[in-house]
């Protein structure tokens, strides 16, 4: 971080103050410790006056850093308000191009759409039972909407009629998606609707099809992450400890990889050029790393409690862990086998889901307001 004083210190009569500073803030303390490093360049036409200057500068030097130590790497740029929730939000989808956000109001049963070039609440979508993942296409101006119910919703994102309804086994929640194939994978099944077993329904979206449904023994199936190279899909079974490896060619289960760092196994994420999946546990909060390949785990670090989203920003190459506490916690990615964690920025009571821009310059985080009292927002940060 470089702090620049220019034309300050009058009294001085300073004309150029350059002081560089390194601040290393550590991961959980939330200590700073701050070094003064590199040269400073002072020019003054009183020499009494030096004391003075290394003071002053070593003021501005700890402020600066105090300032700008958490936001180098997001900056909360704006809050949106959804008035009329109570309860759970669930997932989010960006149409970029129309500029913009598509909240699910789990709770509540309705749909959100924000404005990003406002930051103002737009619409609410009612009509839904529980809606959960939200897929939108814009070459079909459609939204594939899981809520909770025994179908799909298939929503015109222009009106937001429901154009078609897919029947699918009860409880359709989690997603994942295949846009080359036009597939789309829900969660179905499990605990929320009284079932003792899961399935893993996929969906053709350019049919609006059900077009099987994998059978999967536990009550309790989280999010998944796909593979675009191939054909396999990492689904995390969080009542029995693993993940999943699925065949999407041959629709079974290829394998399973038992999490042994921690409980309750539920967001993952993937960088998949490196080859590196990243999975949440939430008994205790523990971000798991894995290599892709094997299963093999490779590190393991701390994280928030009550999180429901991480999420991989291939152009950062950071992990950001969006935790119900009120934190978000992101990590570095060195390299393939290297990973730091980074110091923890305060969220809000409740915002554990969370969706990154494509274009990796935004972060935005849904607060429920069932976890806390500040109501239903959304939190846009600035990513830097």
């Amino acid at each position: 971080m470089t702090c620049l004083l220019k034309n300050s210190l009058s009294s001085c009569g300073a004309d150029t103050r350059v002081c560089r500073v390194e601040t290393r803030l550590d991961a959980f303390s939330g200590v700073m410790s701050v070094q003064r490093q590199a040269s400073r360049r002072v020019s003054t036409r009183q020499a009494g006056g030096l004391r003075h200057i290394g003071q002053t500068v070593y003021l501005a030097v700890a402020l600066c850093s105090a300032q700008h130590g958490a936001a180098a790497i997001l900056d909360l740029v704006r809050t949106t308000d959804l008035p009329g929730i109570e309860g759970d939000l669930d997932h989010l989808a960006i149409d970029t191009a129309g500029q913009r956000l598509f909240v699910a109001a789990e709770d509540n049963g309705t749909l959100r759409v924000i404005s990003l070039k406002t930051g103002k609440l737009e619409r609410t979508v009612k009509g839904l039972k529980t809606p959960h993942s939200i897929l939108y296409l814009p070459e079909q101006s459609e939204l594939y909407v899981t809520d909770g119910s025994k179908a799909v919703q298939v929503l015109d994102s222009n009106t937001f009629a429901v154009k078609k309804t897919i029947a699918t086994t009860p409880g359709a929640d989690s997603i994942g998606v295949d846009s080359k194939h036009h597939l789309l994978y829900a969660v179905t099944g499990g605990k929320d609707v009284a079932m003792t077993r899961s399935a893993l329904s996929e969906i053709d979206t350019k049919s609006a099809r059900l077009v099987k449904e994998l059978p999967i023994d536990a009550a309790h199936v989280e999010a998944m992450a796909l593979e675009e190279s191939g054909p396999r899909l990492f689904v995390n079974i969080t009542d029995k400890n693993y993940l999943a490896v699925i065949d999407r060619g041959t629709g079974k289960i290829a394998a399973q990889w038992r999490i042994a760092e921690a409980r309750q196994n539920a967001p993952i994420a993937f960088d998949e050029p490196r080859q590196r999946l990243f999975v949440v546990c939430r008994d205790p909060g523990i971000l798991v790393i894995l290599d892709s390949k094997s299963g093999r785990s490779l590190a393991s670090f701390p994280t928030g409690a009550r999180a429901d989203e991480v999420i991989f920003d291939p152009t950062h190459h950071r992990v950001y862990v969006a935790a119900g506490e009120g934190k978000i916690y992101p990590y570095d990615e060195v390299d393939a086998d290297h990973f730091k964690p980074l110091p923890p920025i305060p969220s809000a009571t409740g915002a554990k889901t969370a969706l990154l821009s494509p274009d990796g310059s935004r972060l935005y985080v849904s607060v429920s307001p069932g976890d806390g009292k500040t109501g239903a927002k959304v939190l846009t940060y600035a990513v830097n």
